[in-house]
């Protein structure tokens, strides 16, 4: 092999390093893709839709309606921030309070008409509760089949969140910003 063959083969080398370098901070610090598993974010999210999860610049500000992935044991979730640290959160009438206060969901309306076609609510009476300190309370857009802070997965503490869900980038004909 001769001079300029090997020192082409260095540069090369050198480059792929660099970029795998670069895709391994950026899949572990900053954005990473995620498979949605399961009905419970439906309408909002669909099965097997692939969305793009920021995991930069997760700080104590968590924002109620945001939608976020939680690491859980054997694996991992896809749910929407409900209750901050401190709010008494409750469910009357199949309608949620935040600190006594209605909050509208206006995400449920495709869901709330199902179940009301069903001759049910869609989310169960419960509460008030109040939110610990240093921890959340998530919800699954699809209330009637939502494994979540209601049954199962308890609060969340800020450390189990992997990151906030910013848009879905699979299929294709269907990329929309995850609100």
């Amino acid at each position: 092999m001769n001079l300029k063959t090997k020192n082409e083969l260095k540069s090369w080398g050198k480059s792929l390093f660099i970029a795998f370098g670069i895709a391994f901070v950026v899949r572990t610090f900053l954005f990473s893709p995620y498979i949605v598993e399961g009905a419970s974010m439906e309408p909002t999210l669909h099965n097997q839709e692939k969305i793009m999860v920021n995991k930069f610049n997760l700080t104590d500000r968590f924002n109620r309606g945001e939608i976020i992935i939680i690491k859980g044991k054997e694996e991992n979730y896809v749910k929407r921030i409900i209750g901050l640290p401190g709010d008494k959160v409750e469910v009357k009438n199949d309608k949620l309070y935040i600190n006594g206060v209605f909050f509208e969901e206006s995400y449920l309306s495709q869901n709330r008409k199902l179940a009301e076609q069903m001759g049910s609510k869609l989310t169960g009476d419960f509460g008030p509760i109040t939110v610990p300190k240093n921890k959340f309370f998530v919800m699954g857009d699809n209330r009637l089949y939502s494994k979540d802070s209601r049954n199962g997965l308890g609060y969340i503490q800020k450390e189990d969140i992997v990151g906030q869900s910013e848009f879905v980038f699979f299929p294709f004909s269907d990329i929309r910003p995850t609100e």
